[in-house]
């Protein structure tokens, strides 16, 4: 990697390779939570996310590149984590530890859009900066509804 566009190209197909890892990880989140609000939440953010790689294979569209992910050994790690609580849960904490490892998730793709913003910015690709910053509005609702699923119920629940 030797320039900027070196550089957001190689971030790019990583959150793209983390999409498309969360789309098949959420379907087991969705099933294993307890709670119907947290259920309900999590199958609005697998939706959300189908339309994240929909723009995100617009982004690659812009710089004419093919949309090919990267392995992220950060979000196989955070996803893996999450699998554990589905495992290894008691079901009274299963839902807390969903949405734990949801905003782990969450807070990786907030500060991966975050810099793919800037750096869209800089590298002048307007288009690509209003589709990265419609994802990055998603991602920061989709925690702020864990936040409170959490504090509303589900942290009392499994304390």
């Amino acid at each position: 990697m030797k320039t900027m566009n070196d550089l957001f190209l190689h971030l790019l197909k990583d959150i793209y390779y983390a999409e498309k890892q969360i789309l098949k990880a959420l379907p087991k989140m969705v099933k294993a939570a307890e709670t119907s609000e947290l259920k309900r939440a999590l199958e609005k953010h697998q939706h959300e996310t189908e339309g994240q790689v929909q723009r995100l294979e617009q982004v690659f569209s812009e710089i004419d590149k093919p949309a090919r992910g990267e392995k992220c050994e950060a979000i196989m790690g955070i996803i893996s984590e999450g699998e554990d609580v589905i495992k290894k849960g008691d079901p009274n904490v299963i839902d807390a530890g969903l949405i734990a490892a949801a905003q782990a998730v969450e807070h990786y793709e907030i500060a991966r859009y975050g810099t793919l913003i800037a750096w869209a910015e800089q590298l002048g690709m307007a288009d690509s900066v209003s589709a990265l910053k419609q994802t990055l509005e998603e991602e920061k609702a989709a925690d702020k509804k864990l936040t409170e699923i959490a504090e509303a119920s589900v942290n009392r629940k499994a304390a």
